[in-house]
């Protein structure tokens, strides 16, 4: 899953993009408001991270942005601004929850996995794909009841790919989803080959179908 975080306190940015690398979230950063119009503009996150007072706008207009464009990435205001009525402006804007500086890490992990699992899998804890079940919350997947042991680029291209069935994702979209900013230092996409090709045959070996189609010329699909 891809986090923008938009916020201009450096130290802060540091703390918070460790703790969600950590739980194997892949983090790109906006310290103005500038940088942050840009990048939601031309990517989609599954959830952005956003800080009202930016040294160069409001992030109330970052977020007007995001929802006139009505794109899907869910929204969590971060601020040291608590006043009532920046919350109500906030979530009637469309925000998708709001959180006061300063907080504690583990709510703010708590709270970015209920955004995502509420815009992406219906706020369910686990995806079930006939044969196939993944455990959000524990990171793990089962086949027939039986635990496949995954890497974590495994995972996280399983669960992008599932958050996506039934729709052809490039190889670009994919290599920005698990990799974010640095998908733009790649040249190749061996990489994304060989993950999927890795991915398929743990599936497969441990009785499931094979779901993942390669789409010549455009990338795959996660279908029956």
């Amino acid at each position: 899953m891809k986090i923008l975080i938009i916020e201009d306190e450096k130290e802060l940015v540091k703390s918070i993009s460790l703790a969600l690398r950590y739980e194997g979230y892949v983090c790109e950063i906006a310290y103005t408001a500038e940088e942050a119009n840009e990048k939601v503009l031309m990517y989609e996150y599954d959830c952005v991270l956003l800080d009202i007072n930016l040294p160069d706008g409001n992030g109330l207009k970052i977020l007007e942005v995001i929802k006139s464009r009505n794109k899907s990435d869910g929204v969590m205001i971060i601020t040291a601004r608590n006043s009532l009525d920046d919350k109500v402006q906030g979530l009637n804007l469309g925000a998708d929850d709001y959180l006061a500086k300063p907080f504690f890490t583990a709510e703010l992990l708590a709270r970015v996995s209920a955004i995502i699992r509420r815009k992406r899998f219906g706020g369910n804890t686990t995806i079930n794909f006939r044969e196939i079940v993944v455990d959000l919350p524990g990171k793990s997947v089962g086949v027939n009841g039986t635990d496949v042991e995954l890497t974590r680029m495994e995972y996280h291209l399983l669960v992008f790919l599932l958050a996506n069935k039934n729709r052809v994702v490039s190889k670009n979209a994919i290599a920005e989803h698990i990799s974010g900013d640095d998908a733009e230092l790649l040249d190749k996409f061996d990489f994304i080959y060989s993950h999927i090709k890795n991915l398929k045959r743990k599936l497969t070996d441990a009785g499931c179908e094979d779901y993942i189609k390669t789409i010549y010329g455009l990338g795959y699909k996660f279908s029956t």
